[in-house]
């Protein structure tokens, strides 16, 4: 599945990107093994899911870009400007998308639930620019009025 491009920008595919939550999805299952040791019965099943938001606050917000989002060549930006989300919006984004129903309820600009309540968008690693975000920010308006 191609990357397409929306008003010179380049929206990551759907398959990219379920391929960059698989492998962040596996890295946190690794990663909960050490864990599941230290927590109680009640809290095992919810580990991998905790680890995945923290994962997501963390690397989201500051860098723009989970490990499975770096491999598959994809980053997440934020409409307003372009930039990396942010701690607390990435926080946000974790969150909704462990829920899964969020994440798949998407718009034309294949924003679903949780990029849009974490004001971002989804895009080829290679549309670099601060004002790609801008634009599709415009598009999706523009889509809106119409």
């Amino acid at each position: 599945m191609a990357d397409q491009p929306v008003d010179d920008i380049r929206l990551a595919s759907l398959g990219r990107r379920f391929a960059a939550l698989l492998i962040d999805w596996i890295l946190c299952l690794l990663i909960a093994r050490f864990f599941v040791r230290l927590a109680g019965p009640a809290w095992q099943p919810l580990i991998p899911s905790l680890i995945l938001v923290v994962e997501y606050a963390f690397f989201l917000g500051l860098f723009g870009q989970t490990p499975g989002m770096r491999v598959t060549g994809i980053r997440c930006a934020s409409m307003r400007d372009g930039g990396v989300i942010g701690v607390p919006r990435a926080a946000l984004r974790g969150l909704l998308l462990i829920l899964v129903v969020p994440g798949l309820l998407m718009d034309g600009q294949r924003r679903g639930w949780h990029d849009r309540a974490a004001g971002s968008v989804m895009l080829s690693a290679e549309a670099s620019e601060p004002n790609d975000a801008n634009e599709a920010n415009e598009a999706n308006e523009a889509n809106e009025a119409s």
